[in-house]
């Protein structure tokens, strides 16, 4: 995935992020990573993320507060919590979509896509 030399730093946000559903905030990553990592600042942290983002290697999700960090680069959409900030992964709707089956349209190839469904979670509407 990543072409250039991974830094003990670099392999541990990648872990973090490799190993969370939750599409962490660089916040989120920094608090996580603190404790195996005391040494790392918050900045190099945003860095690295950055970084990532930069080279393809995690995709960024905009919600109205934050950045969120997703390592998982495969075809799969978003739900985004208009309340909580949020974010989930929905894979199924991209299976069977039959515009994505075939990456063709009347205007194109589809190289890649991104789509994001805006709502109220279930934990949200409790």
């Amino acid at each position: 995935m990543l072409k250039e030399r991974l830094t003990c730093q670099k392999k541990i946000v990648l872990d973090c992020l490799e190993k969370v559903k939750s599409h962490p905030t660089a916040e989120e990553v920094y608090k996580n990573i603190k404790n195996r990592l005391p040494q790392i600042s918050k900045g190099t942290v945003y860095r690295i993320l950055g970084n990532f983002k930069d080279k393809g290697s995690v995709q960024v999700i905009q919600t109205k507060s934050f950045s969120h960090f997703d390592a998982d680069m495969s075809p799969h959409a978003h739900f985004i919590c208009e309340k909580c900030d949020r974010v989930y992964d929905i894979s199924d709707i991209c299976s069977t979509c039959d515009i994505l089956k075939k990456k063709k349209t009347k205007v194109g190839k589809i190289n890649y896509f991104k789509i994001y469904f805006y709502g109220i979670c279930k934990k949200c509407k409790r």
